[in-house]
């Protein structure tokens, strides 16, 4: 599933190709993805221009010239294409074509992702229950975000009202670059824990989004080059484990990340 770094991506991939360009055109192949009558898309999108995009957890906002906001959720496969050919790639589920002729395909293989309209973005992330950005939060509100709070970290760190932007897969790197175990209970874990855990969200978040830009591969020492059940860890050896935390595929390592 696209987290904050793919979006991070995406949001940079739009900057490139779909600003400021007339909509002549909308389409939506597969109906489902729409969280409104496609009509509504239509009317408020036709003549207008995206004028900025805006990326808040895996969410990305493009804002119109008119002062709306279209919102794409990824969910597990979705991906842009902007081309300008004629005909839509394959598992295309919704479509702008812009009046230079060009277009922004959104691809979506399992249907999951989700398109919203909304005029304001702060009212958007207020009916969502979205907390703050991972990477708009600093140590301070990091620790005062999960304070009090009951349950494992790995549920924590993947609450979309706590913490915006981080799922399954780099959590499990976050607690492993720390050296802990994904099932420990937030409020037993130490100051000093708790602020590796912060460092480490950045640090794991800029390093991805910097390896997708520079099209390059993640660090040796990451879990995510490794993230299969018996697979050699990277860092000791031993061998990677599969475990269930609130019902989330979670990978580790046993020997670095050991459970109290």
């Amino acid at each position: 599933m696209p987290e904050l770094p793919e979006v991070a991506y995406y949001k940079k991939y739009v900057d490139a190709t779909a600003l400021h360009k007339k909509i002549r055109l909308v389409r939506c192949p597969e109906a489902k993805i729409l969280q409104a009558p496609q009509k509504d898309f239509e009317n408020k999108l036709m003549g207008t221009e995206f004028i900025k995009a805006i990326r808040h957890g895996k969410y990305l906002f493009l804002e119109t010239s008119d002062g709306g906001f279209l919102i794409f959720h990824f969910g597990m496969t979705g991906k842009f294409d902007f081309s300008h050919e004629e005909d839509p790639p394959e598992y295309t589920r919704f479509y702008i074509a812009f009046k230079d002729s060009s277009k922004l395909f959104f691809i979506c293989p399992r249907k999951l992702g989700k398109i919203y309209l909304a005029d304001s973005m702060q009212d958007f992330l207020e009916e969502h229950s979205l907390g703050k950005d991972a990477l708009d939060i600093d140590k301070n509100e990091f620790r005062e975000i999960l304070n009090n709070k009951r349950g494992s970290i790995k549920g924590a760190l993947t609450n979309q009202s706590l913490i915006a932007g981080i799922g399954n897969m780099y959590a499990d790197e976050i607690l492993f670059q720390t050296r802990i175990h994904p099932k420990t209970s937030v409020n037993e874990l130490l100051e000093k824990q708790l602020d590796k855990i912060y460092e480490q969200m950045g640090e794991v978040m800029e390093t991805v989004i910097q390896s997708k830009e520079k099209d390059s591969g993640l660090p040796s020492d990451y879990l995510t080059r490794h993230r299969e059940e018996g697979a050699a860890c990277p860092n000791c050896g031993g061998k990677v484990e599969l475990i269930k935390i609130s019902g989330r595929s979670t990978y580790y390592c046993p020997s670095c990340q050991k459970e109290k």
